[in-house]
């Protein structure tokens, strides 16, 4: 069983969690924080594993998330705050935004529309979040690798949000 089988594996049991036999109810905004919260999972160990293994170790996210909250709040530059701002943008923010748009995003599946998705969320990280992080746009000052490397991040991450969030959001839909 591959990573994503997994995912798709959990979230069809997350919708019969406590109700043998019968589906969850999960309204469509709660889908899709919960199919952002797995994206944002996936995406964190693939980031571990980037750093473990010293790719591109200018491209810290999570320590630009920190520091950023330093600098524009006064927060401690907190690993652990950086973290918790990265699933909240994962989760909540993307997520709440994605079950919103899924219908009007073009693509004939939720893959296509997930990889749309995240392309956009890719597209706002490099002309707002980066500047924002003193990275420059596009994170040209950290090398010209950190957009192509946050780009595919963001493919995977949009790749399996687009596909658990239908499988949570199906039984909403019915009724």
């Amino acid at each position: 069983m591959n990573e994503l089988q997994f995912i798709v594996c959990c979230s069809d049991s997350l919708r019969t969690f406590g109700n043998p036999g019968k589906e969850l109810s999960m309204n469509r905004y709660a889908s899709g924080m919960v199919a952002g919260l797995a994206a944002t999972i996936v995406l964190s160990l693939i980031m571990l594993f980037k750093a473990g293994m010293g790719i591109m170790p200018q491209l810290n996210v999570i320590q630009m998330l920190a520091q950023m909250l330093h600098a524009r709040m006064g927060l401690p530059p907190s690993p652990l705050l950086g973290w918790l701002m990265h699933f909240a943008i994962g989760t909540v923010l993307w997520g709440l935004l994605f079950a919103l748009l899924v219908d009007a995003l073009p693509g004939k599946t939720p893959l296509a529309k997930g990889l749309v998705f995240s392309t956009g969320a890719w597209l706002v990280m490099m002309v707002i979040a980066m500047p924002m992080a003193g990275a420059g746009p596009f994170g040209l000052s950290i090398g010209p690798m950190a957009p192509v490397m946050t780009l595919v991040l963001h493919w995977i991450w949009g790749a399996i949000l687009g596909s658990v969030y239908p499988r949570l959001a199906k039984t909403s839909r019915r009724e």
